[in-house]
């Protein structure tokens, strides 16, 4: 079994970098585990643990659905929390202008059904997670830093492919390993 997940890789600068920067300075006696940023990603479909022998099938999926799709731009800008400030649990930037990236989504989440898969029925809601908070002890102060950036725009991101990954969970954070980019030319 691989644990799987299917993305599109972020490569993150200017802006981006030096936002989660001072957001992880200023957060820094919080119990987060931050995302390397070699490692930020939009998810478009978690499928954790799979067999080997579907995997290929998973290629082949994305291989036929993202031939010819067309390459696009989202922009990421703004940030908060899931859940609640309440009780927070993931530190993200938001996306603007997602209408493709959503049509992308939607013809993944057909291609994974078709061959087996079984997503959970919810709404497509992408971001970029930036932490996972373990615990925060000052609420108010995560919402003040988090809020300056409610409406700054941060980074274009370009994309010309979609990525299959295995997700191999160490004590030190996941490694991703690519299994195939797949090109939307």
């Amino acid at each position: 079994m691989k644990r799987l997940f299917i993305a599109v890789k972020t490569e993150p600068e200017g802006d981006l970098l030096r936002m989660f920067s001072s957001v992880k300075s200023l957060l820094g006696t919080e119990s987060i585990r931050w995302v390397d940023p070699a490692n930020l990603h939009i998810t478009l479909a978690f499928l954790g643990d799979t067999e080997e022998k579907r995997i290929g099938f998973l290629q082949s999926m994305l291989e036929e659905k993202c031939a010819g799709f067309g390459e696009f731009d989202f922009i990421l800008a703004g940030a908060g929390v899931l859940k609640n400030y309440r009780d927070p649990r993931v530190i993200w930037v938001g996306i603007r202008s997602q209408e493709r990236l959503t049509m992308m989504y939607n013809a993944i989440a057909e291609g994974l059904k078709h061959i087996g898969f079984e997503l959970k029925e919810r709404q497509f809601r992408p971001h970029l997670t930036l932490g996972r908070i373990k615990s925060c002890r000052d609420t108010e102060n995560l919402k003040s830093v988090l809020e300056k950036y409610s409406d700054q725009q941060f980074q274009i991101i370009h994309v010309n492919e979609v990525s299959l990954f295995e997700s191999i969970l160490t004590r030190t954070g996941p490694i991703y390993k690519s299994l195939g980019n797949f090109s939307l030319s």
